[in-house]
């Protein structure tokens, strides 16, 4: 996992790999916690085109994040994401809940208008 700050859009960019698991999900939920703390970030943005796996847990971190970038006036941004992923987004509802987009520009730019 990577993670860096887009200042432009207070935005944290948390890029994953592999697969979204309990113990995964664990880790990425305590580093993106943290950083938005430290950094003062108000949106997440995950790219999810390295992600070959995702299961409850990792729609549980999302759903988490969400409520925390909602209290803070931003958004969760889902990103690259393979259609097997999409349709996991999708069937557990977690689209109404993120953006989700194809690139990281037009996440933030559907972000910043649905605000």
């Amino acid at each position: 996992m990577e993670l860096y700050l887009s200042g432009k859009y207070r935005t944290l960019v948390v890029r994953l790999s592999g697969e979204i698991d309990h113990h995964a999900a664990a880790g990425i939920r305590e580093c993106v916690d943290r950083e938005l703390s430290r950094t003062g970030a108000v949106n997440v943005a995950f790219d999810f085109s390295k992600v070959a796996f995702m299961d409850s847990s990792g729609i549980g971190m999302i759903m988490g994040r969400s409520k925390i970038t909602s209290a803070l006036g931003g958004r969760v941004i889902i990103y690259g994401a393979s259609g097997d992923i999409k349709r996991i987004i999708n069937m557990s509802g977690l689209d109404s809940l993120a953006v989700v987009a194809d690139s990281l520009d037009e996440g933030i730019k559907e972000a910043a208008v649905n605000v």
